[in-house]
């Protein structure tokens, strides 16, 4: 039996959502909550490092890669629409490239770069932390379940595509 590209594509999908659901759900989950707790030039300070370091080629690949594999599966199920797997890669994809990409883009890059010109020692820093982690933590909830909802539908996408290419021979020893 050989994974068909829009299988392989499928498992790239659906294993980079559910790796960027685990990395925003960690900062959904503890990390913002950490940083909040802190006098706010340090929380400023801090986060202004994570998104500097976070512009990485290993952090890039990961979230890059499976927004590649989301534009490849929207086209490729166009000739199997017919097939259920097809309106499973579809949901899955469109979600990752709404919730995970669009929201990055449009929402909690934004809210970053307006970080990133505050000073730890402006006198309104206290309230625009507290308005910053406040906004960008609940984005960022919407990104995880988006990046949640597009991984498991890309896992059983790919899977059912899989199992849809597997003749009765491979099924017996």
């Amino acid at each position: 039996m050989t994974a068909s590209l829009s299988t392989v594509m499928a498992m790239v999908a659906a294993s980079g959502s559910g790796l960027m659901a685990g990395i925003f759900f960690a900062f959904s989950s503890f990390v913002m909550r950490a940083l909040a707790r802190l006098e706010p030039s340090a929380g400023i300070a801090a986060m202004q490092s994570i998104n500097r370091a976070v512009l990485n080629a290993l952090f890039m690949s990961a979230f890059f890669g499976a927004e590649a594999a989301c534009l490849f599966l929207i086209p490729a199920t166009r000739s199997k629409w017919q097939e259920s797997c097809a309106h499973l890669l579809l949901a899955g994809s469109t979600i990752y490239l709404v919730g995970g990409i669009g929201v990055t883009m449009v929402c909690n890059v934004p809210l970053n770069r307006a970080l990133a010109e505050v000073e730890p020692a402006d006198r309104d820093r206290a309230a625009r932390w507290d308005d910053y982690v406040r906004r960008w933590t609940a984005w960022n909830h919407a990104r995880t379940i988006a990046c949640l909802a597009a991984s498991a539908l890309s896992t059983l996408g790919g899977y059912c595509e899989a199992a849809g290419r597997v003749s009765p021979q491979d099924h017996t020893g």
